[in-house]
């Protein structure tokens, strides 16, 4: 009787394919290794992405690291007033790739892969700039020197708040403001070529940081009510622009003549000994010096 019970309990546990226990288990090695793979892919296509980004395409997708500049003018409209350009923070010229010199214009300098080509954007010179907040939901422009000049007329007529004031979304616009009472928001528009007859105003959307420059480009940023129309750049800043995009332009060289050689003439005297010889002149002074020999003939 015992053994006719374990035999069929043998052929039961084969018949099920190795009994109750070994079905349950779960193939984990197999779950782990795909999990593996997978991981290892989103990994290699991030990092090509960075590659494209920053690498080849970056260095032949102008603006290019080390290649000729940009330029790009910017101007902030706060509740309907235009403010005044940026003031400078071209500190370090042979190293920055954005700034500006103080006259509404934007210079493009890409010194880095990282700054060049499609990584041109508006949010590497706000995260540059000092004191500057540019996002989707705030603006805050940094304190000048013009605003702490003009705090007294600002304290007699109470216009806009003064530069350093963080606007948010949503945010009223202050008494005194062509805009007071309204609510504002965060606005962007922007014009690709600023000597095009055909160019029309763009809005952006979504984050204003990835907003990607564009030679001799226009940029307004507003906080305003919706539905504002925005103003480009005044006259006086388009013309700063056009006098930076000219004084870009590479003229061509006037050919240098090449310097004449002076013929060095010793003269002799009745002796026979030589005289020293007189010095070659600087290019600087002359191109072209004659010399006369004399002979002295013995009395």
């Amino acid at each position: 009787m015992p053994r006719s019970s374990t035999g069929k309990w043998v052929a039961r546990a084969g018949a099920t394919g190795g009994g109750r226990t070994y079905r349950g288990q779960a193939p984990i090695n197999w779950y782990a290794a795909l999990v593996l793979i997978v991981i290892a892919g989103l990994v290699s296509i991030a990092f090509a992405r960075m590659d494209y980004q920053r690498g080849a395409v970056a260095s032949t997708v102008p603006p290019v690291k080390g290649g000729a500049p940009w330029f790009a003018a910017i101007t902030f409209d706060v509740c309907g007033t235009q403010r005044a350009p940026l003031p400078s923070n071209a500190l370090d010229t042979a190293r920055q790739s954005f700034y500006t010199t103080g006259n509404g214009v934007i210079t493009i300098s890409p010194k880095t892969t990282s700054a060049a080509g499609h990584n041109a954007v508006l949010g590497k010179f706000v995260s540059s700039y000092k004191g500057l907040v540019l996002s989707s939901t705030a603006l805050r422009l940094p304190v000048s020197a013009s605003s702490s000049a003009s705090s007294k007329s600002s304290k007699k007529h109470k216009t806009v708040a003064s530069s350093g004031t963080t606007f948010h979304n949503g945010q009223r616009c202050p008494a005194g403001s062509k805009d007071a009472g309204k609510k504002a928001f965060v606005t962007v528009s922007y014009w690709p070529n600023a000597f095009s007859s055909k160019a029309k105003p763009l809005t952006v959307s979504g984050s204003p940081s990835t907003l990607r420059f564009t030679n001799d480009q226009l940029i307004t940023v507003g906080f305003v009510p919706h539905g504002t129309k925005l103003p480009k750049p005044n006259g006086t800043i388009v013309t700063a622009l056009l006098d930076a995009s000219a004084g870009s332009s590479s003229a061509p060289t006037a050919p240098t003549a090449p310097p004449t050689s002076v013929p060095s003439t010793t003269p002799t005297t009745a002796s026979g000994s030589t005289s020293p010889t007189a010095p070659t002149p600087s290019k600087a002074t002359h191109t072209t010096t004659h010399t006369t020999t004399h002979t002295t003939k013995a009395g």
